[in-house]
């Protein structure tokens, strides 16, 4: 990871178990974590492999998702299952809330 960055925001999570992610540098400037998405961050670990950390964006906070100790070389095929699904579970939440949001709408009319 550039010394010049925070992070790395998931952009996008390969439904195949053997499939990449895409992500976008994060620069430590860069403002609060956009609600419903994952920042992840790594370095070497301290006797071998990668500690990799995964933090969520909500609406009013970010929150701690996941980490992987000593994580081997091959950590994305470790971290994406995870990053899949909960990513799955906030595009699911976003449709359920807009729903809901217009639902409320009609019957206020």
């Amino acid at each position: 990871m550039p010394n010049t960055v925070r992070g790395a925001l998931v952009q996008r999570v390969s439904a195949h178990p053997d499939g990449p992610f895409d992500i976008t540098w994060l620069s430590a400037d860069a403002p609060r974590l956009p609600h419903g998405r994952i920042r992840l961050h790594w370095e070497p670990a301290p006797t071998a492999g990668w500690n990799i950390t995964a933090h969520l964006g909500l609406a009013t906070t970010e929150v701690h998702l996941a980490s992987w100790h000593a994580a081997p070389d091959n950590w994305p095929h470790l971290v994406r299952p995870t990053l899949h699904e909960v990513l799955g579970l906030c595009a699911a939440l976003k449709v359920a809330t807009a729903a809901l949001d217009l639902s409320n709408r009609l019957t206020q009319t």
